[in-house]
Formats: C-alpha cells, sequence, structure tokens
C-alpha cells in the first residue's frame, strides 16, 4: 500500500460526489467522468480516504460522520481560501443556496466562470474542476457551496454550513 502523504483537495470533492449520488450505484470511471478528474486520479483518492478512514475497505461506501469530522474541525486549516478580485462567476458560500436564504449580504463570493451571472469577490474553487462539475449536479452545488461557507465564512456562516452539511451528509435530508 503506498505512503498517505495527507489529502488532497480533490479527495474531498470526490467523496462529496459520493454522497450527492444519494446512495446511487457509481464506477470510478463514472466519478472521473462527471467531475473531469482522471480515473488514476480517483482511484488514488479513494486509497488516500481509504487510509484516513473515510471510506471502506472496498471504497465504495463513504464514512459520513468521520467525513463530517474533518470538515468541521479540519478543512478551514487544511484548505484555507481567502477572496481575491472583483469577477464573474458562480456563486458560492453566502452567495449560494442554501446559505444565501439564511444570510443578507451586499458582499458576494464566486468561482470565476466566464458565464457566470454574478459579480462579486471571486475565490478558488477547493478544486479547479468544480465549477464545471456544479453545472451538472445540483446537489453536488450545494455541498461544494456549504464546504466553501467554512472555508470563507465568520464563526456564524461556519455554523450555518455545517448545520446544513449535516442535514445532508448525516440525515440525508436534501432541500428537493
Amino acid at each position: 500500500m503506498k505512503e498517505h502523504n495527507g489529502m488532497r483537495p480533490q479527495d474531498i470533492c470526490i467523496l462529496l460526489k459520493i454522497i450527492a449520488k444519494r446512495n446511487g450505484d457509481w464506477y470510478n470511471k463514472d466519478l472521473g467522468y462527471e467531475l473531469n478528474i482522471s480515473n488514476s486520479e480517483i482511484s488514488e483518492s479513494l486509497n488516500r480516504s481509504m487510509q484516513a478512514q473515510l471510506v471502506d475497505e472496498e471504497k465504495r461506501h463513504v464514512y459520513r460522520k468521520n467525513l463530517m469530522e474533518f470538515l468541521k474541525h479540519g478543512l478551514k486549516y487544511v484548505f484555507p481560501e481567502s477572496p481575491g478580485s472583483m469577477g464573474r462567476g458562480i456563486a458560492t458560500a453566502h452567495s449560494a443556496e442554501p446559505l444565501k436564504a439564511k444570510i443578507t449580504s451586499k458582499e458576494h463570493y464566486v468561482w470565476a466562470d466566464i458565464n457566470g451571472k454574478l459579480r462579486g469577490l471571486t475565490v478558488k474553487p477547493l478544486y479547479r474542476t468544480m465549477p464545471d462539475a456544479v453545472k451538472k449536479d445540483k446537489n453536488l452545488y450545494e455541498l461544494l457551496s456549504l464546504v466553501d461557507g467554512i472555508r470563507l465564512g465568520k464563526i456564524r456562516e461556519q455554523d450555518l454550513a455545517i448545520q446544513e452539511l449535516e442535514k445532508r451528509i448525516i440525515n440525508d435530508e436534501w432541500t428537493r
């Protein structure tokens, strides 16, 4: 078994994609296609996640409580982010649902995207291919926006993002 050299941002995105599938069947090649990540990287990522006790030994089921614990207590330290310059893009963090319904702000955060409709402070997505991936998967978009709520938000935003993530990750409660 390969030595574990730490989690990478795509590992979190892959685990969230599996959760977004809501217990549906999936293959590594499907994840790779939907996330625009190579099949070999999907495989390596799942190996790292298994070593970190975030998926089972067959690499088919996410240990949701373990993932939630990491998102709550480690994510903002391992994958920090700060807003950059103004630009057009896809809403994220408190600028996207479900946090948008709970937080009023004149300041918007976006992932840079040529076709984006919202102008705001640009932030780097957790992994570079996620802006395209979320265009095809509303559940993944919610999860990644909430993750950005943890990475970018103040205490109140982080707490709301964690509550919403727990609903989806632990309780499998989605808004639709």
